[in-house]
């Protein structure tokens, strides 16, 4: 690894492993096992590093994952590498690095556009997988992809967050979510009048719900 490298990961290990009360040129340098004067010269300022780990951590995260979310067929499938994603990110320590940098972002002002642009890279690449999937089904083009991606990924994270609190909860939000992976599998399989009339009534709905609409 480069001396750049060394200290992005590095930055990374102290802030979930100590915490981002703890984090400084010097805790980071030791940690990488080079002279904290290299932490300015490679990024100016310990919030600079802050702010380029938290993307070069989450790009590396999603990279990891692409190949399995490019697998993705139908949305139980999508649930399962949710799932195993949940798992792998917990093991590694990742879900406590991502609690840390969401409690950092008021103390650090580069932290919060770093993990919301993190975050992003994660958002897209849910935005593909749900853009095939509804693509080929009964609500295509009556659906807010992007939108829908963005509460995928916010709810993705709020179960992440939860279940170091509450494991019990996390699990059956997880089973609900399956449940509902269920549902998109019966619609998938509904024949063309069917989901002609699917698409009669949720495009009514829709137009209910704006104000003005009866």
């Amino acid at each position: 690894m480069s001396t750049r490298e060394k200290l992005l990961a590095a930055t990374l290990r102290v802030v979930a492993e100590q915490g981002i009360a703890k984090v400084s040129a010097r805790t980071i340098a030791t940690e990488a096992g080079v002279n904290q004067a290299l932490v300015f010269y490679h990024f100016g300022s310990v919030d600079d590093l802050l702010a380029q780990a938290c993307e070069h951590g989450a790009r590396e995260r999603v990279e990891a994952n692409r190949a399995a979310l490019a697998e993705v067929r139908d949305f139980a499938a999508l649930i399962a590498v949710a799932r195993r994603v949940h798992a792998t990110e917990q093991a590694a320590g990742n879900v406590a690095l991502l609690g840390q940098l969401l409690a950092g972002a008021s103390s650090h002002p580069a932290l919060g556009p770093a993990t919301a642009a993190g975050l992003e890279l994660w958002t897209r690449e849910v935005e593909g997988v749900l853009a095939r999937l509804l693509g080929a089904g009964p609500l295509a083009d009556l659906v807010d992809v992007p939108g829908l991606a963005r509460a995928v990924s916010a709810a993705f994270v709020g179960i992440e967050l939860y279940d170091g609190v509450d494991p019990v909860g996390a699990e059956r939000a997880f089973a609900s979510l399956e449940q509902l992976g269920q549902l998109m599998g019966v619609l998938d399989e509904l024949g063309p009048i069917e989901r002609a009339a699917l698409r009669r009534r949720v495009r009514g709905a829709a137009r209910r719900a704006v104000p003005g609409h009866s």
